[in-house]
């Protein structure tokens, strides 16, 4: 096994110790809002991702041509980043400043008085998660999640199809997902900053279709791009360990 791909799966494995992936399981979880009358919110699962920026699964060119190390530079470096940093100053001195991603996005969702909070960290998150759908080796899915697959869509190419074609679909900025309902596997996109497990949904992987995750290689043609990523880099066995967390 390569350096690169000893640091790829290190980096996978640290995501899911942290991440929502490898989360309790929590029904009626109940996450302090900072209102005395805030109701508790539930989730499919959450983890304590930490409120520092985590490093790459991967070299900044390991996807190219799909995506190039100069989409990396700005879309890791800058906005992710940026987000990172915006969090860090807005839960500073506040009860929030020792919660983990999840447990913000929890406590801020729907709430319009934090929507700049809810924002940032649903990015963060949102980030963290989506570097980790992706690699440069191209993978296929087995186990019990294939299994799913071919229960609820016929076939793999059936759901890439649905994926691909979900996420072009997304009007303006978001997000394209694989996620787990209850055990049934079902494709959606969300919007902007939007995360599913604020719906009790598990999210498995994800497509950024941002503006910045691909006009510097693809300009507008998002539905190539899509389709480029949805073909040759996913990690179906990140999907795989996150379907049986």
């Amino acid at each position: 096994m390569n350096d690169r791909v000893e640091a790829a799966d290190e980096a996978r494995r640290n995501f899911l110790k942290t991440g929502l992936g490898a989360g309790a399981v929590v029904a009626g979880a109940a996450v302090m809002s900072g209102s005395a009358n805030a109701a508790p919110l539930q989730a499919a699962s959450i983890g304590r991702s930490g409120l520092k920026q985590p490093p790459l699964p991967w070299k900044d060119s390991a996807l190219e041509p799909v995506i190039s190390a100069k989409t990396i530079e700005l879309h890791y470096g800058k906005h992710h980043a940026g987000y990172f940093n915006t969090l860090a100053g807005l839960v500073k001195d506040t009860p929030l400043a020792d919660a983990s991603l999840e447990e913000i996005i929890l406590a801020t969702a729907d709430d319009d008085a934090r929507k700049s909070l809810f924002n940032n960290a649903g990015q963060a998150w949102n980030h963290n998660f989506y570097w980790n759908s992706l690699t440069p080796e191209k993978t296929a899915p087995g186990g019990r999640l294939l299994e799913a697959i071919n229960r609820d869509f016929g076939s793999v190419d059936a759901l890439k199809a649905e994926l691909a074609k979900t996420t072009i679909a997304q009007f303006g900025s978001g997000w394209g997902w694989l996620v787990s309902d209850g055990g049934k596997l079902k494709v959606m996109s969300t919007s902007n900053a939007d995360v599913p497990f604020t719906k009790g949904m598990k999210p498995l992987l994800t497509v950024d279709v941002w503006e910045h995750a691909y006009y510097v290689d693809w300009q507008n043609r998002r539905p190539d791009h899509v389709q480029a990523v949805v073909k040759d880099h996913l990690d179906w066995g990140f999907a795989g360990r996150n379907f049986s967390a």
